[in-house]
């Protein structure tokens, strides 16, 4: 029996939760919110708490909600909030009377009926955290406004995944901010928050990998106030993921303008000597792609080697896929330039940026791709700052209809 078939038919008590709701001007929220968490958590021990940084009268509705007798209602406003979205869980995880921490919004897109099947999941003990996926068998993101938030979250997740590719293997979804965490396997002081994807954070910075076990949700509409999701939380998180996995994508970047500028040399060089500079930037260009994956292999991504397939396949896939994506980039930099009359230069630089992230994508999630996840009890083998050799990773099983 899988840990979600353990958690579906009741052979697993769900655990305690301290349910973590982090609150901006929620006032029309709460009250329906802790009705609903109230009746899902009917035979549990909960608790919910809410840490507020609003200014508008949320905390005063908060402060309003009566006592059931059962599960209590604790409020934790933050006159002086730091580190956003992520520091309020951080703050409520510390003051939590419960082990295990359920994270969740405070607009019910994330619904509270959910609770007891995660901690049923949680209750298998196979389990360092359960997260909720909107991408993981009939999960569904439908609550998302509009077909653009879709799609940046379908890319923020896929170049997630690509930065972070043993960490992320067990995590279809790790944009979500709905999810149930032992706190004992959190290292809280390791965590640095800079916005709202708090759950990217945990996975990330434990010294160990978190045991992970999914359970898929659909993403409900917003029941009331406005949705928090702007251009400035996204550029956020943009510097969380680069300041997570720094090293990689640096380094990936860096080989990329050494081989631009060997490019250059090659071209110079062969057509300072005669050569028809066609030629000479053909040849340029299989040399430099050439050398960058020799120099990619060695720095990179050496720590995948093991888990990758065969380097003359490795080889032929990039040198295939760096050949078909300067194909595409150049009738599109024509089309940027001839037909839109953007400047040569801004429109070179944003094709090369496009350039950077598709060839960096592309290597980590299909080239350099790990294996399958070990069976439980073996080890797993992880990033280059992984330290889990004492822990398995457990999985849960799924068939081909649930692949994200």
């Amino acid at each position: 029996m899988t840990p979600s078939d353990t958690a579906a038919t009741g052979a697993a008590s769900p655990v305690a939760v301290s349910v973590v709701v982090p609150t901006f001007n929620e006032s029309g929220n709460v009250v329906e919110l802790v009705r609903r968490i109230r009746a899902a958590t009917v035979g549990m021990t909960a608790e919910i708490i809410f840490v507020d940084d609003s200014t508008d009268e949320t905390p005063a509705v908060i402060a309003a909600i009566p006592d059931d007798g059962r599960v209590p209602v604790r409020l934790l406003h933050r006159v002086e909030p730091t580190g956003g979205l992520g520091g309020a869980v951080i703050a409520g995880m510390r003051a939590a009377a419960h082990d295990w921490v359920q994270v969740m919004d405070g607009d019910l897109q994330h619904p509270p009926e959910m609770i007891p099947v995660m901690a049923a999941a949680a209750g298998t003990g196979l389990a360092d955290i359960v997260i909720a996926s909107r991408y993981r068998g009939e999960g569904e993101a439908a609550g998302l406004s509009s077909p653009i938030r879709h799609l940046v979250s379908q890319a923020s997740t896929l170049l997630t995944r690509a930065m972070f590719p043993s960490r992320m293997r067990d995590c279809t979804d790790p944009m979500t901010g709905f999810f149930l965490v032992h706190r004992p396997r959190v290292a809280i002081d390791r965590l640095q928050p800079r916005g709202f994807k708090i759950l990217l954070e945990i996975l990330v910075r434990q010294p160990h990998r978190m045991r992970v076990l999914e359970e898929p949700f659909s993403f409900g509409r917003r029941f009331a106030g406005e949705s928090k999701a702007s251009v400035t939380q996204g550029v956020r998180f943009l510097r969380q993921l680069m300041a997570l996995r720094f090293g990689r994508a640096s380094a990936f970047a860096v080989i990329g303008v050494i081989g631009a500028l060997a490019n250059l040399a090659i071209v110079w060089l062969l057509t300072s000597l005669g050569m028809e500079y066609l030629i000479a930037a053909a040849i340029a260009a299989e040399v430099t792609i050439i050398a960058n994956f020799i120099l990619q292999e060695h720095f990179v991504f050496h720590d995948l080697l093991h888990g990758a397939s065969h380097w003359r396949v490795r080889f032929a896939k990039s040198v295939i896929f760096n050949n078909v994506e300067a194909a595409v980039r150049i009738p599109v930099l024509y089309v940027m330039v001839t037909l839109w009359g953007i400047a040569a230069v801004p429109a070179t630089a944003v094709t090369l940026a496009l350039a950077f992230v598709v060839r960096f994508t592309y290597h980590s999630r299909v080239i350099y791709a790990p294996g399958r996840t070990p069976a439980a009890g073996t080890v797993p083998v992880g990033d280059e700052d992984d330290d889990d050799s004492d822990l398995p990773v457990i999985r849960r099983h799924r068939s081909a209809s649930d692949e994200a």
